[in-house]
Parts: C-alpha cells; structure tokens; sequence
C-alpha cells in the first residue's frame, strides 16, 4: 500500500491535476482546501467538482475532503488526528502577483502564516516530511540563464508574492537544519499552463486570468474580446516576454518524483529543485501555437511593458533530471491542445 498524503489546496489547478498522479501511483490522499480560489460542491459534504472529476478519471477514491483554512489551526490539528499521515505536498497559496501588489497583507497572512500554523501541526504530529510548491519568482530579476539552482535568491523580487515563496523556503531551510528529522523537497515552478488530456480537469481561474494561456483560451472560447499582450520592445526576438512553460501533467509527475526521493534512504535536509522544461517561449509563440491548436484566431493588442515584468525567465532542470530522474514530456503544441480540449469542453470552468 502506498503512502497517505496530505495535500493542501488540492482542488486547486496544479494540486487537482498532482492527485491523478498520486492516486495513479497507489498513493491514497487525504485533501484539505478552503476553496478559496477553486469552486465547491454544490451541496454541503458534496466533493468539489475537480475532486469528483479527479475520481471519475482514475477510478479511484479519495481518502477524505477537509474544507478547512489553513489559518485555523484547530480545525487543521483535527485533520492530523483523524488521519495516520506519512506526508505532506503543500500547494495552498494566493498566486496571483499583480494582486499580491494590491493585497499584500492578504498574501503574508495566507501564504505565510499559513505555511507557518501547518508546520508547528506537522512538528505536534511527528510529521516531518514535506513537498514545497514553491516558484522560480523566488529568483527574482535573473542574473544569468537559464537559471539553475544555484542561483542566487531573495534579491530582486518584484512583488510580495515572490517574497512570501523566498520567506517559506528560508523558514523550510532553517527548520531542517535545526532538526534532523525533517525532509524537505522545494519545487521552484515555471508556468504550469495545459491540462489532464480527458479535458475533465483544468485551470479554472475565478474573474479575469492571471496568467497568459487561461486568458487566450478565454479569448478563444469568446469569453473575453481580445489578449492584452505586455512589452513589444523586450529584448527578445519578438519583442515580447519569454517565459519557461511546463505542461501541468509533467509537474504533476515530478511532484510524485519528489515524494519517491524524499522517501529514499539517503535524502536529508531540504533541497531545492526546479521544475520546466528548460526552453523560452514568447507571448506571440504562444498564440501562434494556440492558433493552431484550437484552429481559432486570437486577437490581441500590444500595450507596453508592465511595471515588475522582466524580459526572459528561463530555467535550468538538469538536477531534477539528475536526482529525481524526472524530465518533462510534453511540447507546447500539447500544452495548447490540452489546454483547448479544458475550455472548449468547460467554457464556464466547473460551473
């Protein structure tokens, strides 16, 4: 029998899409999320729609749905209680970064101190293991690229979003050089972007996207009228931003690599690792491959750089390639079918 996990804020997009695979490699899940960014069932007890349709995919259960914040620490010592759990993936944060610059007590008070109440439950419990969601904002402004992971990091960041993932890897760090029980694996992402290739479970965004692809499948799906493209004079061959893209499905996988390595003999402290693919993509790329996707044409208007942006964020992953023997699979013409098959099959999202 495989490990019980807890993971929070598993209804989200990257932790919905993370249960497939664990449950797919005979992991049982214990799921805790307030929903707070995902949609709910409809009636009271009743799973959340992407918990339900993660179920239906892999003919699997989940061991328990616990609708709880992570800032109550009662209701969170209670999960502890009811469950023997081995281990810990930790997804629940606020990520939007523009609205991290708008509401940053909401960002430090979520992201944080969140992360801090689950940790002093994990220490009162003797769980001492945990996947980090963590991001490559953590790296800032790069100095050089792609960046690897010794690169440095906390200098340069540009929104308090990046600064609560570089405050929650220093705390992770310095909890497992303190005590040698816990074993740390922090996953710095790119940008996850697709979806499970069912087309039953994607990113679900509530209000206007975030991020580049939900809002071109928006676009695409006559959601919104047009994409707002940032930059034009970047210093980059189109003049747009360029950016490391990974399929959600491959990060997935590499959250089940790091579970593996955790629980390997020979892992000690905390460690970090990034998870991309390795190759830049620009904002016109990106249409194009949809375009050619979804065979819809996405009109879009050039606008000027927005204030944080930077030019070109590219990472290394040769150390996950390394150590956790984990490479990403899919192309970005897979990325955008997948992500097309999502939205044009859910329009409205799980609503």
């Amino acid at each position: 029998m495989g490990l019980l996990v807890l993971v929070t804020g598993g209804a989200g997009f990257v932790g919905s899409h993370t249960l497939v695979e664990l449950l797919e490699a005979g992991h049982r899940v214990v799921v805790v999320d307030n929903c707070c960014n995902s949609a709910r069932g409809q009636e009271a007890g009743q799973l959340p729609p992407a918990l339900a349709r993660v179920c239906t995919i892999t003919g699997k259960t989940i061991t328990a749905f616990h609708m709880v914040s992570l800032l109550d620490r009662d209701a969170l010592a209670q999960v502890f209680a009811q469950h023997k759990i081995d281990v810990v993936i930790h997804f629940a944060a606020l990520k939007a970064v523009g609205e991290s610059v708008e509401k940053p007590l909401a960002y430090y008070s979520n992201n944080v101190t969140g992360t801090l109440t689950l940790l002093e439950v994990m220490n009162e419990a003797g769980v001492k293991r945990l996947v980090y969601s963590s991001s490559a904002t953590v790296y800032g402004v790069p100095q050089y690229l792609p960046t690897d992971e010794q690169h440095p990091t906390g200098v340069g960041i540009t929104n308090p979003y990046g600064h609560t993932k570089h405050i929650c890897e220093q705390i992770l760090r310095d909890l497992a050089a303190t005590d040698k029980e816990w074993r740390v694996v922090l996953l710095r992402y790119f940008n996850p972007v697709g979806a499970h290739e069912s087309g039953m479970i994607g990113e679900d965004p509530k209000g206007t996207p975030n991020n580049l692809l939900p809002y071109i499948a928006q676009v695409a799906v006559g959601k919104l009228d047009e994409l707002l493209v940032y930059g034009g004079d970047y210093n980059t061959p189109d003049g747009t931003g360029v950016r490391d893209y990974i399929h959600v499905m491959d990060l997935a996988s590499g959250h089940v690599a790091a579970l593996d390595k955790l629980n390997s003999e020979d892992f000690q402290g905390a460690v970090a690792y990034n998870l991309g693919t390795g190759a830049g993509v620009s904002v016109l790329e990106m249409i194009t491959a949809f375009t050619r996707a979804s065979q819809k044409k996405i009109p879009y208007r050039v606008v000027g750089r927005r204030e944080g942006d930077v030019a070109t964020m590219v990472g290394s992953c040769v150390l996950a390639q390394q150590q956790l023997g984990w490479r990403a699979s899919r192309d970005l013409h897979q990325m955008c079918v997948d992500a097309w098959c999502w939205q044009s099959q859910n329009p409205d999202g799980y609503a």
